[in-house]
C-alpha cells in the first residue's frame, strides 16, 4: 500500500492545494482594496496626530493617527485640506471621518480623511494655547506694536456679517453717540471660508488709497456675536491674527461676549467686550462733547473776565500812586515862563554879537588886501611855471642821452661793422645766409654783400670747401654778374650777419 492510501488526510490536502486559484500580487492587492473599501466605506476614528510635517510639494498631507496600542496611516487630499477649518497639528487629539483603503505600493491600509475636528473642547484649548505661545514668541502680541485709537475718526470700517444683529447694534450705538461715515466689508463670521474672508477684509481696508474714490477708514472694527469655541474658531486662525497685527489702521476686536477670548484680541490695538462696546470706544458722545466745549468756553470767558477785572484793579491802585497832572506840569510851566521872559533879551544880545563879528570880517575885505593876495597868487604861479619848464628840459635831456646811447650800442652790435673790417656776407638766391662751402652747389646763384654794396655771383664748377689756408688760385671760383650792385636795403636798415 502506498503513502497516499495509508494517509487519506494528506491526500485531501494535496488535492485542495492543487485546485486553489492562483493570484498575482496586483490582483490580490486590488481584491483586498475592494474588500476593505466595501466593508469600511465610511468610518469615524479618534486618535492623536503623529508625524505631521505639513503639506507635501503636491499639496497632499500625510501623517499618522495613533493611540496607546496602534497606529494607522492617514492622508488628506489637497482639495480637502484647503477647505478645512481646523487643520492637523502635531500631538493634537482629533476626530476624523473618511473611508478606509489600501495602498498597494507598500501593502498598507490607510484612512482617507474627509473631515477633521478636535476631539472635544480640551483639544481645542490645547491647540489654542500652543498657537498663542507660537504667535507670542514672534512678537505679534507685543504691546509696543499697538497703536492709539483716533479720538474722532471720520470714517469707520466694520468687518462683520452684513445681515446679523452685530452691524445693527454698531450702527445704532454710533448714531446715538456721534454719527460717523461707516464702511461695511461683508464677510462670513463662521465656517471654513470665514478666516480667509476676514483677513482679506482687513488687508483690503489697509490697501485703500487715502485720496481714492472710496475713503480710507481711520479705524477698523472686527465684530461678531457670541458663540461656542468652535463657532469663534475663525478668529483664532493664524491668517486672521497676522492680518490684525500687520494692519496700519488702528483695529478694535469685538468678537463674542465679554467672557469669550480669541487670539485676534491679543493682536488688535484694542479689545472690546462686545460689538456695542467697540462702537462706544470708537467715538465719544456728541452731546457730552458739546457740553464739555460749552463748559470750557464758559471757563475761558470767566478767566478772561477775571483777568480784565484784576488788571483794572491794578491800574486803579497804580493811578492812585501817581501825582496829579497839575503837580507834574507845574515845574515845566514855571521854566517855560522864565524862558519866555529871557527870550527878548537873548535875541537882542545874539543879534548884537553877530553884528560885531560881521563888522570885523568886513574890515578884512579891503581892496588893498585883495590886490595884495592877487599879486601873491601871480608870483606863486610864475614860480611854478619856471620850475615846470626846468623839469621838462631836464627830462628831455635825459631821454635824448638814452636814445644816443642805445643808437651807439646798436651800431656796435650791427654786422655792418664786421663788413667794414673786410668781411663779406654770402646768401643764396632765397636770401638765406650760407655758413659752409659744402652747402653751396655748383652753378648756384649767390648774393655777396660787402661794406659798400652787394653783388650777384654764380658758384664755379667743382667747388670744394677749403681744408687749409692756401694762396689765391688763378682759376676763377665766381664770376661777376652784369647786374648792378645792390645796396643793403631800401631803408639802409640793419641786416643779418649770418
Amino acid at each position: 500500500m502506498n503513502d497516499a492510501a495509508r494517509d487519506p488526510q494528506a491526500n485531501a490536502q494535496g488535492n485542495a492545494q492543487g485546485n486553489a486559484q492562483e493570484w498575482s500580487v496586483s490582483e490580490l492587492s486590488a481584491a483586498l482594496k475592494r474588500t476593505v473599501e466595501d466593508a469600511y466605506g465610511f468610518v469615524r476614528v479618534r486618535g492623536e496626530v503623529s508625524g505631521f510635517k505639513g503639506a507635501s510639494p503636491s499639496g497632499h498631507v500625510y501623517f499618522r493617527l495613533k493611540d496607546d496600542r496602534a497606529v494607522i496611516e492617514a492622508v488628506i487630499w489637497k482639495g480637502v485640506f484647503g477647505r478645512m477649518r481646523v487643520r492637523p497639528e502635531e500631538g493634537l487629539d482629533v476626530l476624523v471621518s473618511g473611508k478606509l483603503t489600501t495602498y498597494p505600493g507598500s501593502s498598507k491600509y490607510q484612512i482617507v480623511i474627509d473631515t477633521l475636528e478636535p476631539a472635544g473642547v480640551g483639544a481645542l484649548m490645547k491647540l489654542l494655547e500652543e498657537r498663542k505661545k507660537k504667535l507670542a514668541a514672534e512678537g505679534l502680541f507685543d504691546p509696543a506694536r499697538k497703536q492709539l485709537l483716533p479720538f474722532l475718526p471720520t470714517v469707520i470700517g466694520v468687518v462683520t456679517s452684513p445681515t446679523g444683529a452685530v452691524i445693527r447694534d454698531i450702527l445704532h450705538r454710533l448714531g446715538d453717540r456721534f454719527p460717523r461715515h461707516v464702511l461695511v466689508w461683508p464677510v462670513r463670521v463662521q465656517g471654513e471660508q470665514s478666516a480667509g474672508e476676514v483677513a482679506n477684509a482687513i488687508h483690503g481696508f489697509n490697501a485703500l488709497p487715502e485720496d481714492g474714490p472710496i475713503p480710507r477708514p481711520d479705524l477698523i472694527i472686527v465684530a461678531r456675536g457670541g458663540g461656542s469655541l468652535e463657532d469663534l474658531w475663525s478668529f483664532n486662525e493664524e491668517i486672521v491674527v497676522r492680518a490684525a497685527a500687520d494692519s496700519m489702521i488702528p483695529l478694535i476686536s469685538a468678537v463674542g461676549h465679554e467672557t469669550d477670548v480669541t487670539l485676534i484680541d491679543f493682536a488688535s490695538d484694542k479689545r472690546a467686550p462686545t460689538p456695542t462696546a467697540a462702537a462706544e470706544m470708537a467715538v465719544p458722545v456728541r452731546a457730552e462733547l458739546m457740553l464739555q466745549i460749552a463748559a470750557l468756553g464758559a471757563r475761558k470767558l470767566a478767566c478772561w473776565q477775571r483777568g480784565i477785572e484784576q488788571r483794572r484793579k491794578e491800574l486803579t491802585l497804580l493811578s492812585r500812586a501817581l501825582p496829579a497832572a497839575d503837580e507834574v506840569l507845574a515845574g515845566a510851566r514855571q521854566r517855560l515862563d522864565a524862558c519866555a521872559e529871557r527870550l527878548p533879551r537873548a535875541l537882542r544880545a545874539n543879534a548884537q554879537l553877530h553884528r560885531t563879528q560881521l563888522t570885523r570880517a568886513s574890515a578884512k575885505l579891503s581892496p588893498r588886501l585883495l590886490r595884495h593876495r592877487l599879486e601873491r597868487g601871480h608870483e606863486i604861479t610864475g614860480a611854478l611855471g619856471q620850475r615846470s619848464a626846468w623839469a621838462f628840459r631836464v627830462a628831455f635831456d635825459r631821454r635824448t642821452q638814452r636814445v644816443q646811447s642805445a643808437g651807439q650800442l646798436l651800431a656796435a652790435f650791427s654786422y655792418r661793422g664786421v663788413l667794414a673790417r673786410g668781411f663779406a656776407l654770402v646768401r643764396d638766391a632765397a636770401g638765406v645766409p650760407l655758413r659752409t662751402a659744402a652747402s653751396v652747389a655748383s652753378g648756384a646763384r649767390l648774393d655777396i654783400e660787402f661794406a659798400d654794396g652787394r653783388i650777384a655771383a654764380t658758384a664755379g664748377e667743382g667747388a670744394t670747401p677749403p681744408t687749409a689756408p692756401r694762396v689765391a688760385s688763378s682759376k676763377p671760383v665766381a664770376k661777376v654778374s652784369a647786374k648792378p650792385p645792390k645796396t643793403g636795403g631800401a631803408g639802409g636798415g640793419q641786416g643779418d650777419l649770418f
